[in-house]
């Protein structure tokens, strides 16, 4: 298992938010898990609006799934994204490019980023 506390690089979070009791999600997951395979440089995790809102905080995911992709430095992406592997494949090798712009976190990706070195639980590891 690798350890994401110890790493001195800015490693970028994929973030999937979405809830366990939407049938799109469950079967987005298994997907989700497929890609963090294909791309170990990147630290995935799975956060349920529900039973994690106090990390969502006043993220406003008003569709599934919607995903955030940050590290540091700042956000590269958030927002909803059609549930297919190859999309989400694209927008991650998309998002590795030497310069690519990144916006300057909100409070709440910036805490989120925080935190989740800390809560393994929530991490999908390959």
């Amino acid at each position: 298992m690798t350890d994401f506390t110890t790493l001195q690089t800015p490693t970028p979070w994929v973030i999937c938010f979405c809830a366990d009791w939407c049938g799109l999600c469950r079967d987005y997951r298994r997907v989700l898990e497929a890609i963090a395979a294909r791309h170990p440089g990147l630290r995935f995790a799975w956060l349920d609006i529900e039973d994690q809102a106090d990390l969502v905080g006043d993220l406003d995911i008003e569709t599934f799934p919607t995903l955030l992709v940050a590290d540091e430095e700042g956000v590269q992406f958030l927002g909803p994204l059609t549930p297919h592997a190859e999309t989400l494949s694209r927008l991650l090798i998309s998002l590795q490019e030497p310069g690519t712009q990144r916006t300057r976190h909100e409070p709440v990706t910036h805490r989120l980023l925080q935190v989740l070195p800390a809560l393994p639980g929530l991490w999908l590891m390959p």
